[in-house]
C-alpha cells in the first residue's frame, strides 16, 4: 500500500515539473513579442528573463521557511495558487500594454514557481529508493523538458503573429495606426495565459484534495534540531563546502540556459535570415533535443557515473558555442539545438549532487540551490548589453563562459560516485 501511495505522489509531483517548464519556457517567445508590442531593446527585452528569474532568488528561503511549518504539500498549494493569479494578470497587462506590468506578472508567476521547485525538486529524490534519486530527478525532470519542447511550438502559433514591421514601415504608419497595430500584438497573450491559469486552478484542486506522503529528514524534530534558529541552520549550510560550489555551478548553469533559449528566437533572425514563426519551429526542435538529450542522460546514468556525464556534457557545449559565433548560415542555429540537447540533464545533477548527505538541512539547501536560479536574470542583460554593443553572435560567448565552470564544477566531483547520499524516511 505504501509503495502505491508512493506512485502516485511521484506522479503527482512530477506533474509540476510539466508546469513551471511550460511557463518559463514560453519567455523566448515573450521576449521578441514583447520586444515588438511594447518596443524594447535588447537590453530591455532581456528583463523578462530578469522578472522571471529573480523571483527565483527572493523566494527560496520563505518558501523553505513555510513548508517546514506547512510541509510540502503546504508549499507546492501556495505556490499554486500564486503561479495561477500571476497568469490571470497576464490579461490586464495586455490592455494597457505596460511593459511593468507584464514584467510584475511574471515575477509573480515565477514566485510561484520558486515554491513549486524549492519542495518538489528535494520531494521527487526524496521519496522511493535513495539509490535511484539522480535518475528519479532526470525522469522527473523530462516532462519539464516535454513542456520546454511544447511551449514554443504553441507559444509561436498563438502568439507570435509573425509580422514584424520594418523602420520605414513604422515610420510610415500614423500614431493611431501605430498603436492598434501594437494593441493587438499585446492582446495575443491574452487567452493562452487564461488558459495557462485555468489549468493551473484544476491541478490546484486536484492535489488539495489528494495525500501525499510527508519527506521527514533525518534527525528533523529533533529537539537538538528544533532549538536552532534561522541564523544558526543558515551558518551550518554555509560551512557545506559542497553545497556552495553546487549552488554556484547551478547559478551559472541556469545563466547558460536562459541565454541560450531566450535569444534562440533573435539569433535565428539575425544569423539565418529567418523570420520569427520559423525561428519559433527551429526552437521547438531545440527544446525538443533538450527532451530527448533528458531521456538519453538518464539512461546512460544506468551505466555511466552521472558526473562524468556532466563533464562530458558540459565541455561540448562550450565547444558547440564556439562554433555558432564563429560558423555562418544555418549551422549555427544548428549548433545550438545540439547544446540544448547537451545541457539536458545539467540542472538535475547539479541539484542532486549539491544536496547530497545534508540531512537536517536539507529543505534549507534545497531552497539556496533554488536561489541560484537567480543566474537566470543576472547573464541574459548583460548578453543583451553585449548583442547591443556588438551582435547577437558575438554575446553568445557569455553562456559559452558558463559552461566551463559547470566542468570545473564536474571535473571537483569526479571522485564521487553517487549523488543519492539524502537519508530521508518517508511518513503517511
Amino acid at each position: 500500500m505504501a509503495k502505491n501511495k508512493d506512485l502516485l505522489a511521484i506522479t503527482l509531483i512530477t506533474s509540476l515539473f510539466f508546469i513551471w517548464g511550460f511557463a518559463l519556457n514560453l519567455n523566448p517567445i515573450l521576449i521578441p513579442h514583447l520586444k515588438k508590442a511594447c518596443q524594447l531593446t535588447d537590453l530591455q527585452s532581456s528583463l523578462i528573463d530578469s522578472a522571471s528569474y529573480f523571483a527565483y532568488f527572493l523566494l527560496p528561503i520563505p518558501a523553505a521557511q513555510f513548508m517546514k511549518r506547512y510541509g510540502y504539500k503546504g508549499g507546492i498549494l501556495l505556490g499554486l495558487i500564486l503561479f495561477s493569479v500571476g497568469a490571470f494578470l497576464f490579461y490586464p497587462a495586455s490592455i494597457v500594454r505596460n511593459y511593468a506590468f507584464f514584467l510584475g506578472a511574471l515575477f509573480i508567476i515565477f514566485s510561484g514557481a520558486a515554491f513549486l521547485e524549492t519542495a518538489a525538486n528535494p520531494y521527487i529524490t526524496a521519496i522511493g529508493d535513495p539509490a535511484g534519486a539522480t535518475q528519479r530527478i532526470n525522469f522527473a525532470q523530462t516532462f519539464n523538458g516535454l513542456a520546454a519542447a511544447l511551449a514554443p511550438l504553441i507559444g509561436g502559433i498563438f502568439i507570435l503573429s509573425g509580422k514584424t514591421l520594418t523602420a520605414v514601415q513604422e515610420s510610415a504608419m500614423s500614431s493611431g495606426q501605430l498603436n492598434t497595430y501594437l494593441n493587438k500584438e499585446a492582446s495575443s497573450v491574452q487567452i493562452p495565459y487564461i488558459i495557462i491559469a485555468l489549468g493551473v486552478l484544476v491541478v490546484t484542486v486536484l492535489l488539495w484534495r489528494t495525500h501525499l506522503p510527508e519527506i521527514v529528514e533525518e534527525g528533523e524534530g529533533s529537539p537538538l534540531h528544533e532549538n536552532l534558529s534561522f541564523f544558526q541552520r543558515t551558518g551550518a549550510l554555509l560551512r557545506e563546502k559542497n553545497l556552495n560550489f553546487g549552488v554556484a555551478a547551478q547559478f551559472f548553469y541556469v545563466g547558460a540556459q536562459a541565454c541560450v533559449g531566450s535569444f534562440f528566437i533573435r539569433f535565428s533572425e539575425r544569423v539565418s535570415g529567418m523570420d520569427e514563426k520559423t525561428a519559433a519551429y527551429y526552437l521547438t526542435a531545440a527544446l525538443i533535443a533538450f527532451l530527448a538529450g533528458r531521456a538519453v542522460g538518464t539512461f546512460l546514468m544506468t551505466f555511466i557515473n552521472p558526473v562524468k556525464l556532466l563533464a562530458i556534457y558540459a565541455v561540448t557545449n562550450v565547444l558547440l558555442i564556439l562554433l555558432s559565433v564563429f560558423l555562418h548560415g544555418k549551422f549555427p542555429v544548428f549548433a545550438l539545438i545540439g547544446v540544448e540537447f547537451f545541457m539536458s540533464i545539467m540542472f538535475p545533477t547539479i541539484f542532486s549532487l549539491s544536496i547530497r548527505g545534508l540531512g537536517t538541512k536539507t529543505k534549507e539547501g534545497s531552497s539556496l540551490v533554488i536561489m541560484a536560479i537567480v543566474g537566470g536574470a543576472v547573464f541574459p542583460p548583460i548578453m543583451g548589453k553585449l548583442s547591443d554593443m556588438t551582435n547577437i553572435q558575438v554575446a553568445y560567448l557569455v553562456p559559452a563562459a558558463c559552461f566551463l565552470f559547470v566542468f570545473y564544477f564536474a571535473v571537483k566531483n569526479l571522485k564521487v560516485k553517487e549523488a543519492t547520499e539524502v537519508k530521508l524516511s518517508v511518513s503517511h
